[in-house]
């Protein structure tokens, strides 16, 4: 798990994430930094939805569904 958030966070190395962890500390609050993450994550996942949305219709425009046949 923790390899996978060093590919994540790339070149960084082991210091360099400590002090970003360490400022975000001080800046935020123990308490603040879960809210910021909650946050983001409700961003996230709201970007995700629109691009979906938006891909749907862009779909639907090139692909229009062909037109019932009256009987």
């Amino acid at each position: 798990m923790f390899t996978n958030i060093l590919v994540f966070i790339g070149g960084l190395g082991g210091w360099e994430v400590f002090l970003i962890v360490l400022a975000m500390l001080l800046m935020f609050g123990a308490k603040k930094i879960p809210e910021l993450a909650r946050g983001l994550g409700r961003g996230i996942r709201e970007f995700k939805d629109a691009t979906k949305e938006l891909n749907r219709e862009i779909e639907s425009g090139i692909n229009p569904e062909e037109p019932k046949k009256q009987v």
